[in-house]
Parts: C-alpha cells; sequence; structure tokens
C-alpha cells in the first residue's frame, strides 16, 4: 500500500481539489492519501470530490487552522488516466465560504436576557439555531463564564454549534470557565481557548456580537 501526502495549506479553492485529484491518479486500489489543509471549507470540499469519484474519505481537526483529509483510493481499475478523467468525472465546486472576516459572536452565558431561566435558555437556543440561518456566519464565536455549557455534551445548542463548525466557524470556549464548572471532559465541539486569545480576538474584531 503506498501513501502520498499532499500539503495543501495556503492555496485556495480549487487547488486543494486539483492537487488531490492529480496525486489520485497516480495511486491505486488501497493506496491512501492525506491532504493537509487550513481551514473547514478545503475539507468539505475534498471530500465531496472523493464522494463523487467513489473514495472514501474522513477529515480530522489536528490543530487550530490544521486539518488532515484522509482519502483511500478503491477503484479496481487502477490509477485513473487523465483523458477519462475529463471525461467522466463530474465538477467539482468549491463550497461557499460565508463567513465574515472580523465577525465575532460572544456568549458570555447560557441563557439570553435577564429574567426567567427557562426563557433565557430557551432564547439563547434560539439565538444559536438562528446564527446557522444567516447568510453571512461569524469567523469566531466565543464561549466564556456559563457560556462554556453551550459547547458541551447535554447542551440543546450543541447541534447546531457543529453546524457552524462544519461551517468553517471558529468556536473557542474559555478553558478556566471548563475547569471552573468542572466540565471540561464535556467539550464536544470546537478547542479550548485562553484569556489572551479572546482578548486578542476582541481587539482584532471589526464587528462584536453579544446576545
Amino acid at each position: 500500500m503506498e501513501k502520498k501526502i499532499v500539503d495543501a495549506r495556503g492555496l485556495a479553492c480549487p487547488l486543494p481539489v486539483v492537487n488531490a485529484k492529480k496525486a489520485a491518479e497516480e495511486l491505486h486500489t488501497g493506496d491512501v492519501l492525506t491532504v493537509l489543509v487550513d481551514n473547514e471549507i478545503a475539507v468539505q470540499n475534498l471530500q465531496k470530490f472523493a464522494k463523487q469519484k467513489g473514495y472514501t474519505a474522513a477529515g480530522e481537526k489536528k490543530a487550530e487552522k490544521e486539518y488532515e483529509v484522509t482519502i483511500q483510493v478503491v477503484s479496481a481499475e487502477g490509477p485513473v488516466q487523465t483523458a477519462e478523467v475529463e471525461e467522466q468525472e463530474e465538477e467539482v465546486a468549491c463550497a461557499v465560504d460565508s463567513r465574515k472576516n472580523g465577525m465575532v459572536i460572544v456568549l458570555s452565558a447560557n441563557v439570553m436576557g435577564t429574567g426567567e431561566e427557562k426563557l433565557g435558555t430557551s432564547l439563547m437556543k434560539a439565538f444559536v439555531f438562528a446564527i446557522t440561518k444567516q447568510d453571512v456566519l461569524p469567523e469566531t464565536i466565543l464561549c466564556y463564564n456559563t457560556g462554556a455549557y453551550l459547547t458541551c455534551e447535554g447542551a440543546d445548542t450543541l447541534e447546531d454549534m457543529k453546524i457552524l463548525e462544519a461551517e468553517g466557524v471558529n468556536i473557542l470556549t474559555c478553558g478556566t470557565c471548563l475547569d471552573f464548572y468542572g466540565i471540561k471532559d464535556k467539550l464536544a465541539v470546537g478547542s479550548v481557548t485562553n484569556m489572551y486569545e479572546i482578548v486578542e480576538k476582541m481587539e482584532q474584531a471589526k464587528t462584536i456580537i453579544r446576545p
């Protein structure tokens, strides 16, 4: 079994897919291609390409802006020739990056507004759901204090947070807050951050939204 690595970090769409396609053409059944990219949109495009070719693919976030897409060639025909690819494969369209550069949403509580907690919880759930339906998504979501609960197991907002992460939104939860509430092992989406990065993200933001 041959293994090949393609470093597509820093490349704009459609280059990660183009480079992956060229590398896959040189591989045989059972061979594995690993593509390194730096954003979730590229991961989606590569997985779409693999699906169209009948390959298996899995994406994994290794670190901040570091992703690996592992593609296994499962064609019984051996290497696919360029001419055959041009005649047979469907065009792989790039997924649209709908994130707004510099937009940060700050969630400092697991409820929205003041008053009855039950109502505040319901409003926060609706707020996060509403974010997923916007034409323009935030670049980053910061969660701290009781807002840390929103990214943990059992949260009503968890599935919507996962949808946002899949769209490339950077979801960061305060590590000190997770430790304080004893829920660090419950974090189920995004990554852990610190106060330095929270301040940095807010300083660099062009737009900050607080529900």
